[in-house]
């Protein structure tokens, strides 16, 4: 059974064009060729990436955070409360109001004391600005390293320049050694995204972010067997580029320079929208759906490639939509937060300064007080910045 379907997934048909088997892309004749098998380098890799990172943020960004005042925040520890802890944990962290005078009858206390409770609660499971300082610093490390190495495997290539020589002599285009490492090292950084989701900052996007990656790498790991390398490392050089300036806005917006934030973003939101939403879908998508047509028939692999190519366009557009509202409020003045964050660093700060009034608020038995949605972001001109993480923190053979 096994064997079956080891043998049907592998079968040259969907795979690879007619009159094309596995056995034309057996090193020979000079050439050498990607295989399958060299994928599961990725997996020690990605780990050796968590690692490297784990050192990175401890020893390097930490430390330069503290340098720019950015220290880590202690938050007020709740209370052990049995029954607000099992309906905080298997139902819902923010309750209605009907819920929370439910709440207050079954564990004795007042409303206003299981607001407090919710919200200290949500804020021990918050982020601080800390955390998301060293996970942009990690990020822009490596986009930047990846944008320069990109740059320099590519830029004395014929393809770089005339996308239709993507597909001269395919599929009998030798794998180069920088070819190999460009893929490699940047499967293996998306595989330790996927290790680290559940630690990682979590925003509204999340679920995007999840499929971005797993797309990126079913379109990395597709390329690579059946040698569609040259537009696979295109793809990711066009990803890789704004990625790096969305980043390093987010650093300075983390170390409250909002003039050099504000600028970065918003030159990071002209290269995206054309590496994005102009150079991706009709170079990059225009040479995958058009030329290759030109030198074999038609394929599944050739149908799936696109598709999958299709799907990372949708997210773009999501993302820019995003950034668009964004520099929309902008322009108008009134951008308090990024529209992919939770305003997690406004709860925060809402609990840390009002915690006092809460506990006055109640000894006097006086019921006002603002909002947790109604404080300002004091964290910089765009809160919380991220519009896609990379923004698509993508690529997805991107």
């Amino acid at each position: 059974m096994f064997n079956t379907l080891y043998e049907w997934f592998w079968w040259d048909r969907i795979w690879l064009p007619r009159n094309l088997t596995w056995a034309d892309l057996e090193d020979k004749d000079g050439r050498v060729y990607a295989k399958a098998s060299h994928l599961y380098v990725t997996v020690p890799y990605a780990l050796a990436f968590l690692l490297i990172r784990y050192m990175f943020e401890r020893w390097i960004a930490t430390p330069v955070a503290v340098s720019v005042g950015i220290k880590q925040k202690v938050h007020l520890k709740v209370e052990d409360n049995p029954i607000l802890e099992v309906y905080y944990t298997t139902r819902y962290r923010n309750p209605a109001q009907a819920d929370i005078a439910g709440l207050s009858k079954k564990s004795s206390l007042s409303v206003r004391q299981v607001e407090r409770w919710f919200r200290r609660r949500r804020s021990q499971d918050r982020p601080g600005v800390l955390k998301k300082f060293r996970e942009a610093s990690w990020r822009f490390v490596f986009y930047m390293f990846a944008f320069i190495g990109g740059i320099a495997a590519l830029y004395d290539k014929e393809w770089f320049y005339d996308t239709r020589e993507v597909w001269t002599g395919f599929p009998k285009q030798s794998m180069l050694e920088s070819q190999y490492w460009y893929y490699i090292l940047e499967m293996s950084f998306y595989g330790s995204l996927l290790f680290s989701v559940a630690f990682d900052v979590k925003r509204k996007d999340f679920k995007e972010q999840i499929i971005h990656h797993l797309a990126t790498l079913v379109l990395l790991s597709f390329s690579w067997c059946v040698n569609y390398i040259r537009i696979g490392t295109l793809v990711m050089l066009v990803h890789d580029t704004s990625d790096v300036l969305l980043e390093s806005a987010k650093l300075f917006n983390y170390a409250k320079s909002e003039k050099i934030c504000q600028t970065l973003f918003i030159i990071f939101a002209i290269v995206f929208m054309v590496t994005r939403l102009i150079i991706f879908p009709f170079w990059l998508i225009h040479c995958t759906w058009v030329y290759p047509v030109h030198h074999y028939p038609a394929f599944f692999g050739y149908y799936f490639f696109n598709v999958m190519l299709v799907i990372l366009l949708c997210l773009h557009i999501f993302w820019a939509y995003l950034i668009l509202r964004m520099i929309k409020k902008f322009l108008i003045g009134s951008l308090k937060g990024d529209e992919r964050s939770d305003n997690e660093e406004e709860e925060e700060e809402e609990d840390g300064s009002t915690a006092t009034e809460d506990e006055s608020e109640e000894q006097h038995k006086t019921g006002n007080g603002l909002a947790v949605d109604e404080k300002e972001d004091k964290n910089g001109c765009f809160g919380c910045l991220s519009p896609p993480e990379n923004i698509c923190r993508s690529k997805t053979v991107c």
